[in-house]
């Protein structure tokens, strides 16, 4: 332990966040915040503290930061409104395994349940949606309290937690010492492997003609991706993909078979229908992947691998349980696995995937060539950037688009919003993940709807000459609900129609260069300049308006059950 000084509250807290190894923070300034911003000013040099326009913008740029580096994200606000205003965020980040630690002030003590001004009870608020949550009402509370909060959000199954400070706690002075946090009593974030578990399912594994490996986030969060693919290579096993697991294998490696899913890739999801052993791992069967349960992978037996006791048997009742982190199962299931040749299982995936490219009309250009589509500005984006960039994407089309028809070589490279569907969430998270990976292109791909609810955030990428590349694909449409009430509502296009402003200009009025295209013969050179730009470009490009994501698995429908075209 350091030898103790004598500081305030607010200084401990900054302390002990930098003892964690913060550099950045996401925040906004208020009332019960006001003592740790004054102690921020002689911390700058050590601290960024990045002010963003609205608190969700900070938590969500806090998460874009966390999925690719892989540390915590840190995010600050202040009591009431600006504590209420994480609140989506939070929920976001519990959902998609994020590490994040959130940072609120709060009233003083004495004045707790009086409904002070800009008083709200946010750890009661936060409870269901934090892996912990905790309020400081001394001083000396204050370091436990971050190493506590930074051990949580990053052991085991990562995710959000929040602190709430009382101002009093901030102004009191303390003896401070930091002790990091690296044991809580009855807390086993990491389970020891079973061996016997690996041999059964390598067992089960050599026995099957037609295995697949459903590849989710928990690959990214366990740092698995060499694993995973020594793994599938031992054993000549194709890999599919969730939303979440994106980017976790290479698109050009020989065993990948693309994304699962509602909007998946058909050979992914055909051959999950057709599989005799599916090996999931760090993915929990969510509805979206799997569909209808009862119709779900009729032929299989299924091994799951999660580090999350809960995810086991929750949705699919599986036949071989593994508790454990993903790494240690794909490094133990390689001993003893068997190569086979796997031709008729490959060759029937390469038959699904020319099937797609037959059916799928949206997966190529205008054939009139007199509008943009989506997909070519995704294709497009792929090929310019050499299949090596970040891709954000907000949530709606822009994302099923931007999931399917983007390419990447290396991991942590997709972020978007999986379990929540946050609309807003893109442009702030890109902005969170350029300032994380400031070395890499990051480029956020939004639709017209999600880019207006946290558009504000153009402010903190001037302010702060944050280099993000940004594009919106504007169809004056809620286009994903409208698709919705396109297929299944009898074209009843209910309050889902925008009339916007020119994106492009108020661009430019934050000082970023920007370019409207509206005209396919012009798609390719915007690009090109978006790419070659040496700092923050925007690229506002007006796409065909009714324009469908396909395939697509009806909600509550069998995988067998896609549709191709409207």
């Amino acid at each position: 332990m350091a030898n103790k000084q004598r500081v305030k509250g607010a200084e401990a807290l900054l302390m002990s966040l930098i003892a964690e190894g913060t550099d950045i923070i996401f925040g906004y300034p208020g009332g019960q915040v006001i003592p740790i911003y004054d102690h921020l000013y002689d911390y700058k040099d050590q601290i960024n503290h990045i002010l963003t326009r609205h608190e969700q913008g900070a938590v969500h740029a806090a998460q874009g930061f966390a999925r690719v580096t892989g540390r915590v994200g840190v995010c600050m606000a202040t009591s009431g409104p600006g504590a209420t205003n994480l609140v989506t965020g939070i929920a976001d980040a519990m959902l998609d395994s994020t590490p994040l630690v959130c940072i609120t002030g709060q009233v003083p003590q004495t004045l707790l349940g009086t409904d002070a001004f800009q008083e709200a009870d946010i750890i009661s608020m936060t409870m269901p949606i934090t892996k912990w949550n905790f309020q400081v009402t001394s001083a000396s509370e204050i370091a436990g309290a971050v190493a506590k909060a930074f051990y949580i959000a990053q052991s085991g199954r990562p995710g959000p937690v929040l602190i709430d400070i009382t101002k009093n706690a901030q102004v009191e002075e303390v003896d401070f010492a930091y002790k990091p946090c690296i044991y809580l009593r009855s807390f086993q974030p990491k389970p020891e492997f079973d061996p016997a578990l690996a041999e059964k399912a390598v067992e089960m594994i050599n026995r099957a003609e037609k295995p697949i490996i459903l590849a989710g986030q928990g690959i990214k969060l366990a740092g698995a991706e060499q694993a995973l693919i020594e793994f599938a290579e031992a054993g000549n096993i194709p890999v599919a993909q969730t939303l979440m697991g994106i980017s976790s294998v290479a698109n050009d490696h020989p065993l990948c078979v693309g994304n699962l899913g509602m909007h998946g890739n058909v050979a992914a999801n055909e051959m999950t229908q057709h599989s005799d052993l599916i090996i999931a791992v760090g993915m929990r069967f969510s509805d979206r992947v799997t569909g209808d349960l009862k119709t779900y992978a009729p032929h299989a037996e299924i091994i799951h691998v999660d580090i999350d006791q809960a995810e086991l048997n929750k949705n699919i009742r599986v036949a071989l349980l593994v508790h454990a982190d993903a790494k240690d199962a794909l490094e133990a299931f390689k001993v003893g696995l068997k190569y086979k040749d796997r031709t008729a299982w490959f060759a029937f995936a390469k038959d699904k995937a020319a099937l797609e490219d037959k059916l799928v009309i949206s997966c190529s250009a205008d054939p009139e060539g007199k509008q943009i589509t989506m997909s070519e500005v995704v294709q497009r984006l792929a090929v310019a950037e050499k299949s090596d960039a970040v891709i954000v994407t907000d949530v709606g089309q822009n994302q099923m688009f931007g999931a399917r028809y983007s390419r990447f070589n290396r991991t942590r490279s997709f972020v978007t919003s999986g379990g929540l569907g946050t609309m807003g969430f893109g442009l702030p998270a890109a902005m969170g993940a350029k300032l994380g990976v400031p070395d890499r292109e990051v480029v956020c791909i939004m639709g017209d709807g999600g880019f207006q609810m946290t558009m504000q955030e153009l402010g903190t990428i001037m302010q702060n000459r944050i280099g993000l590349k940004m594009i919106v694909l504007n169809n004056n449409y809620l286009g994903m609900v409208r698709q919705w009430q396109q297929l299944f509502f009898d074209r009843r296009y209910s309050f889902t129609d925008l009339e916007n402003p020119d994106f492009a200009v108020i661009a430019s009025a934050y000082g970023i260069p920007s370019r409207r295209v509206t005209e396919p013969c012009d798609l390719e050179a915007a690009i090109a300049e978006l790419v070659d730009a040496p700092g923050a470009f925007f690229l506002e490009v007006i796409v065909k308006r009714e324009e469908n994501v396909f395939p697509m698995v009806p909600a509550g429908a069998s995988l067998s059950k896609l549709i191709f075209n409207e």
